[in-house]
């Protein structure tokens, strides 16, 4: 293995992730016959097989999955080590691996584009999915940081929470409950609900909610995505629970409101973390102090705009309501 160049290994290393000489070849601009050839060395090295293929289906072997690991910390150090560089010259450069779960694309891009501003020589892998693989992605340890809504119980993290997240309840804007003041919570639970899949954090929240209160949370139908659920809130299907930051950009403010119940909204938090033995790189630990720093300012430049975070001071019967802070 001392004769192994970088460049067989990244080879490797892309067919072992992808699972596909020809995808591999495809992300490294490389031609099959070539990938195919540096892959066949790096086993002549090794002396024994690194893939096997069982019909269409690449797996790799237990010195291919050794292989792999090795890989990857060798990648990882190499990456460290062109940040600290770019650190010592007094710049900030490198490549950041976030992974969130779909709600937080409502407002990491709005984060993201204030870091790149700050930070141009960085750059950053984004990869936004649903709660069940990004947690698959965290014991992977595949990426630098991670976004969620709720900590794993049963996984060794270091979370800090960031940004507030309440949970508002939305309806068709012709539906009668529109409007009324301190809809007591089973009134509401008379209405059937649209909810997203199993293991939806804010699902969680949701039926924890009514469960607190020796309510059940009347189920109309299970929808994959924030977006489809609105639409289908729009169309009369049901009421939603939904995070807030879900409506900073809604269009159809004519055709769903957020009601006013009592005991929301749920206040509930945004959190970035990473497994708890893992070493940030120069990078990451920038782009967590940005989010220490400045979610709070940007939370606060659009979550007003929705009724459920009207001042104080606006509000004409005095109710309390939630102004968005950040909490480190």
């Amino acid at each position: 293995m001392r004769h192994a160049t970088l460049r067989q290994l990244k080879v490797f290393e892309a067919i072992g992730r992808l699972r596909s000489v020809t995808r591999a070849a495809e992300e490294l601009h490389l031609t099959q016959p070539t990938v195919s050839i540096q892959l066949k060395q790096l086993s002549d090295m090794v002396g024994l097989p690194l893939l096997e293929q069982v019909g269409k289906k690449l797996y790799l072997t237990q010195a291919g999955q050794e292989l792999l690991k090795t890989c990857g910390v060798i990648f990882e150090q190499l990456a460290r080590f062109e940040m600290v560089v770019s650190d010592l010259k007094g710049t900030k450069a490198g490549r950041l691996r976030l992974s969130v779960i779909t709600t937080a694309q409502y407002f990491i891009p709005r984060l993201l584009g204030r870091f790149f501003e700050r930070y141009p020589g960085i750059e950053v892998a984004l990869e936004v999915t649903n709660r069940g693989k990004v947690l698959q992605r965290l014991a992977d340890n595949a990426d630098d940081l991670y976004v969620l809504g709720q900590p794993p119980e049963h996984m060794d993290v270091q979370a800090e929470s960031f940004l507030d997240n309440p949970l508002v309840v939305v309806a068709p804007h012709d539906h009668p409950l529109a409007g009324q003041r301190h809809i007591a919570l089973p009134r509401l639970a008379e209405e059937y609900f649209l909810i997203r899949e199993p293991g939806s954090g804010t699902r969680l929240a949701a039926e924890n909610h009514f469960k607190d209160m020796g309510l059940d949370l009347k189920v109309r139908m299970e929808l994959g995505s924030n977006e489809a659920i609105k639409l289908a809130v729009a169309g009369g299907l049901g009421l939603a629970v939904l995070s807030a930051h879900t409506l900073a950009l809604e269009k159809n403010s004519d055709e769903i409101t957020v009601l006013d119940v009592q005991g929301f909204p749920i206040r509930r938090q945004w959190y970035v973390l990473h497994p708890a033995e893992k070493q940030l790189s120069v990078v990451a630990q920038t782009f967590l102090d940005f989010l220490r720093t400045e979610s709070q300012a940007m939370a606060r430049s659009y979550l007003p705009q929705i009724p459920a975070f009207m001042p104080a001071g606006d509000d004409p019967e005095g109710q309390e309501r939630i102004t968005p802070v950040a909490t480190a």
